[in-house]
């Protein structure tokens, strides 16, 4: 089904707009529409209502939308560059190199007979672990790139560099204590509700930085559409616009992992979404259909994950693998020409 761009983009906007506020409204605790409407104006007098709105529910609705667009848009980049469907936005190793941080600080410190006293020093720890580890996996990348031509070898060597992370992971995980393997399993799992205010302000800057690049880098993009050698014909240095790509893909994807855990599929399955509603390839619509459809993916995802009017709230990682693996099947199964 195609919409037109201008059509495609109301129609979005409108629905984060809704979905913003329904994962405001909705939740494991009831609480009145006009409730939330007076925390949010600072007219309520519930002191619990307000801490569950301020602290909790407005953090995680915002995590969401900077989280949606932000794997969107790196699923988006990877998938041309590497002219790969079925490329996201962890294809270079990030999430593997997160992961490999966050283990050797859940599960390698223990072994060390390393504690940590507070809360606020273990949350700093596991997402400065999980930025340097994905960091790391990038700067390697990026110096194996700059000898190879290959896009394609490049690929390979990420998805290489990523096994031998998860394999040291695994090892540690086998070595760990129970407490710890259960504090790491969690956070694999992915989660919105663990953002507070000061880091949501860290990420979302982080975050922003890395989709005014993508939004650069549109240009680039399109002349990717049509190969390499076409771009370089054209006068693009494609050796700096592959370093800018991975540099933005970091700062959204390596950011959004350290902060939230890593997230399956939105990558992925989203900017597949937004070619079919679009019916465009051109990245000018593409980029913002992307980001905005990502943004109300998440939030749907959220939602869905509280499980409203239950006690219960599922990891946020299986309800997008749930909502993507389908469009994955779908665009394998249909065997469609993407770009």
């Amino acid at each position: 089904m195609k919409i037109r761009p201008s059509v495609c983009f109301i129609l979005l906007g409108l629905l984060l707009v809704l979905l913003f506020a329904a994962d405001l409204l909705l939740g494991s605790v009831s609480l009145a529409a006009g409730e939330v409407v007076r925390v949010l104006t600072g007219h309520s007098s519930d002191p619990q209502a307000t801490a569950l709105v301020t602290h909790f529910r407005l953090p995680k609705a915002v995590s969401a939308i900077v989280v949606g667009a932000a794997l969107s848009a790196s699923g988006l980049q990877m998938q041309t560059l590497f002219r790969n469907p079925l490329a996201g936005p962890y294809v270079l190793g990030i999430s593997s190199g997160a992961s490999l941080g966050v283990s050797l600080f859940l599960l390698g410190a223990p072994l060390l007979g390393i504690s940590f006293a507070s809360e606020a020093l273990r949350n700093v720890g596991i997402v400065g672990s999980a930025w340097i580890g994905g960091a790391l996996i990038l700067l390697v990348i990026m110096a194996v790139s700059a000898r190879l031509k290959d896009i394609m070898a490049i690929l390979i060597l990420g998805m290489m560099f990523g096994s031998a992370a998860s394999a040291v992971v695994q090892i540690l995980q086998y070595l760990s204590t129970d407490s710890a393997l259960k504090s790491f399993v969690i956070w694999t799992m992915g989660s919105l509700g663990g953002v507070s205010l000061a880091q949501l302000g860290l990420m979302s800057g982080i975050v922003l930085a890395g989709l005014i690049l993508s939004v650069y880098l549109i240009k680039p993009l399109n002349l990717l559409l049509l190969g390499e050698n076409y771009a370089r014909t054209m006068g693009l240095n494609v050796r700096i616009t592959r370093l800018l790509l991975f540099v933005s893909t970091t700062l959204l994807a390596g950011t959004v992992t350290a902060f939230c855990g890593p997230i399956g599929f939105i990558g992925i399955a989203v900017p597949h979404v937004a070619r079919m509603l679009t019916g465009n390839a051109d990245h000018r619509i593409l980029m913002p259909a992307s980001i905005l459809l990502g943004s109300v993916t998440m939030l749907l995802c959220d939602i869905i994950a509280q499980l409203p009017g239950r006690e219960m709230v599922l990891p946020v990682n299986t309800v997008t693998a749930l909502l993507g693996i389908p469009i994955v099947v779908l665009v394998i199964v249909r065997n469609r020409k993407i770009f």
